[in-house]
């Protein structure tokens, strides 16, 4: 089986390439930039570009986006233009050329302003039943895709899953307060237990999907660390996060403690991974047990995969101190 995996220049799209390659499985790669696991340079909206790089291809990992990074520095119809009409282009030559599977990389953005409960009220807890509200470009037309690939799998019987994935990029945060007070593995090893996941973990996700999706058809699903919260842990972790890891993980602040490390105030919201793993058959191997273990023994709680892509960036150009601007 051939697969062809979109974006392969990126973050995940090159974790997909590596991966998919260690295994000895046939892949092409696609993307608008030459990279070492980029095997044809083209655009995904360039419909003669897509049809040509379909030909043989069996399953289709669709990564390429454009992404909340691009907000203030893209047109708005730049994101239409890749993130719904190269989607688009993608399906309809999926199905022409019989493809058996489609998995579609969303992100929890799509939720949006759903992530964000009242400041007197509980963290959020996000399963795929919470209804999104999308705050931005980015998460308007991610979701414009997602509904997409619904009507080509009702309409076309297309095998669509569609995964749902929390921050895996290594680059730091946007929030320049957030910078500022935490070092950058504490803030990923802080995020580890509510919206991160490594991108070891999101590949394989992705590769299982592949696997599962013929027998599914359809699904949607979130693809995070799973957490070690539970609904009633929801009003405190608003209140007071550490309060309920002394709990869970009596020795985390001596761990944390030993590397100057704190964990935030207050969490807002819990991504629920339950769905994926059960559906799947995934069982991600980084969450913040794993972190703790790492602490203790002296080693980097990323994967092997994590450190070997490690930081891309999303534009050419620097801006100062910024990973990128926010608009």
């Amino acid at each position: 089986m051939t697969i062809l995996v979109t974006g392969s220049a990126g973050h995940l799209g090159e974790a997909l390439i590596r991966s998919l390659q260690a295994a000895s499985r046939d892949c092409i790669g696609i993307d608008l930039k030459a990279s070492p696991f980029t095997h044809r340079v083209g655009d995904i909206s360039d419909r003669a570009f897509v049809r040509s790089a379909m030909r043989g291809v069996r399953a289709v990992i669709h990564a390429a986006t454009l992404h909340k990074p691009h907000v203030a520095t893209h047109p708005a119809q730049a994101f239409v233009d890749t993130n719904i009409s190269g989607t688009l282009a993608l399906l309809e030559e999926a199905v022409s050329a019989g493809v058996e599977a489609f998995v579609f990389t969303s992100t929890t953005s799509v939720f949006g302003a759903a992530l964000t409960p009242a400041p007197d009220a509980p963290a959020a807890w996000i399963t795929e039943e919470v209804a999104p509200v999308p705050k931005n470009i980015y998460g308007t037309t991610k979701l414009a895709a997602e509904q997409l690939c619904e009507l080509f799998h009702r309409r076309h019987r297309l095998p669509v899953l569609i995964l749902r994935a929390a921050r895996f990029f290594p680059e730091a945060d946007d929030d320049a307060a957030k910078r500022a007070a935490y070092e950058l593995a504490n803030a990923q090893a802080n995020e580890l237990l509510y919206r991160r996941a490594d991108i070891a973990d999101v590949a394989e996700a992705h590769l299982l999907a592949v696997e599962r999706a013929p027998a599914l058809g359809f699904g949607r699903y979130i693809v995070s660390a799973t957490t070690p919260f539970a609904p009633e842990d929801l009003p405190l972790l608003h209140r007071d996060a550490p309060a309920v890891l002394r709990r869970l993980f009596p020795a985390f602040e001596a761990l944390y403690g030993s590397r100057h490390w704190r964990m935030f105030p207050r969490v807002d919201r819990v991504y629920v991974n339950a769905l994926a793993r059960r559906d799947l058959g995934w069982h991600p191997r980084h969450h913040f047990a794993q972190v703790l273990a790492c602490l203790a023994a002296g080693r980097d709680f990323r994967s092997p995969l994590a450190l070997a892509i490690g930081a891309k960036g999303y534009h050419a150009t620097a801006f100062g101190e910024m990973p990128y601007p926010v608009d």
